[in-house]
């Protein structure tokens, strides 16, 4: 499947082979044991070890991060599920994790389990590929790009390579991003985590995640981890995510060009400052975004000028929902600050574009825009 587009792939990944009067995708296995004669050697043998749903969207989603080539992915209950398990299952006492300062807001919580556990956590922004300064000596260089909400991109390839040669694993966050607009491993990267609630799944009603490495000892110790704590998927949702993926490229197609279009709106509106979206060529991480990404994701990023004006501009939307998360066909924003975790102005937003028409989205922004940030007299 090395040579087929990504819709093609998207549509095709992880299908079995075809067999007579059954259906292309089978329907999840509800399983908590199956039946176990002998020796356990057969692939199915207890529910928190190993399910036939997972198997199919685990070949999936590996044919997406890594067309043609052998790689290993885990899934999991929920993309910070995905996250622990790299973090944790990799990082002993005396080891040092070099995470970025301004990433997803759940990753103080794993900083604060590392160092309790006796790691060494060093921060640094991602933007201007900071984080090569602290990695001196590191077992682990986590990365989160673009990063999530201030999307600043890291270049990947160039960070990779530092820490390889400094002896550190390097594991990339491509939640935003997904596989189809950024490939990790093909980066250089050792582990590819995303949260699948968001763009793969897009639709707003699962939580999931996964972990792919190339290597299958590393595969074998995230594999061991979800074992352990049982952060398991359940199979319904498994096998929705499975269907989900054969929209992806539709999805991320029709999300990305409404982002660029909305972003190219507001950067001519007066109400509206620190305008951030990768794709748009006067974005500061446009540079790093255009030579290791093919789409740019659905979130764009700005800032209105106080708390007041953005609740009045998300109230007054009529085509966007007021909700956290994003990757999802129908528009969602929200104030950012209100969560408390992020480093970013009170009339921050983060806008995650939906598959809406995007003249239809555009004016809804326009007309709330107007009518919440009042003109100075």
């Amino acid at each position: 499947m090395n040579s087929m587009g990504d819709g093609t792939r998207a549509v095709r990944a992880g299908l079995p082979a075809p067999e007579q009067y059954e259906p292309t995708l089978p329907g999840p296995v509800f399983a908590a044991h199956f039946h176990l004669s002998g020796e356990p050697v057969g692939p199915y043998t207890y529910g928190r070890e190993t399910n036939p749903t997972w198997t199919l969207l685990e070949r999936a989603i590996g044919e997406l991060e890594a067309p043609g080539e052998a790689v290993e992915t885990t899934v999991f209950a929920s993309g910070m599920a995905a996250v622990a398990a790299v973090l944790l299952s990799q990082a002993r006492a005396g080891d040092t994790v070099v995470l970025p300062d301004d990433g997803y807001q759940a990753l103080p919580l794993v900083r604060e389990q590392l160092e309790a556990y006796g790691v060494e956590v060093r921060t640094a922004p991602t933007g201007g590929d900071a984080q090569l300064a602290v990695l001196e000596g590191a077992k682990l260089l986590w990365l989160e790009t673009p990063s999530n909400p201030g999307l600043d991109v890291c270049d990947v390839r160039r960070l990779a390579e530092a820490a390889h040669a400094a002896g550190a694993l390097v594991a990339v966050d491509n939640t935003l991003a997904t596989p189809l607009g950024q490939r990790p491993l093909e980066l250089g990267a050792d582990f590819s985590v995303a949260s699948d609630t968001k763009g793969m799944t897009g639709h707003g009603d699962i939580l999931l995640g996964h972990v792919t490495c190339r290597d299958p000892q590393l595969a074998a110790g995230v594999r061991r981890w979800r074992k352990v704590v049982g952060a398991i998927p359940g199979p319904m949702e498994a096998w929705l995510a499975h269907r989900s993926l054969a929209t992806l490229h539709l999805r991320t197609d029709r999300q990305c060009a409404n982002a660029l279009a909305l972003a190219e709106a507001l950067s001519g509106r007066p109400e509206v400052t620190g305008l951030r979206y990768p794709g748009l060529p006067t974005d500061p991480s446009y540079p790093n975004a255009v030579r290791q990404m093919r789409r740019f994701g659905s979130v764009v990023s700005f800032v209105l000028p106080d708390r007041e004006s953005a609740e009045r501009f998300l109230s007054g939307l009529r085509l966007v929902d007021d909700a956290t998360s994003f990757g999802g066909v129908r528009s969602t924003a929200e104030r950012r600050r209100r969560w408390g975790g992020d480093a970013v102005p009170e009339g921050f937003i983060r806008f995650s574009v939906g598959a809406e028409d995007h003249e239809d989205l555009i004016a809804d922004v326009e007309r709330a825009l107007g009518e919440a940030v009042r003109p100075v007299r």
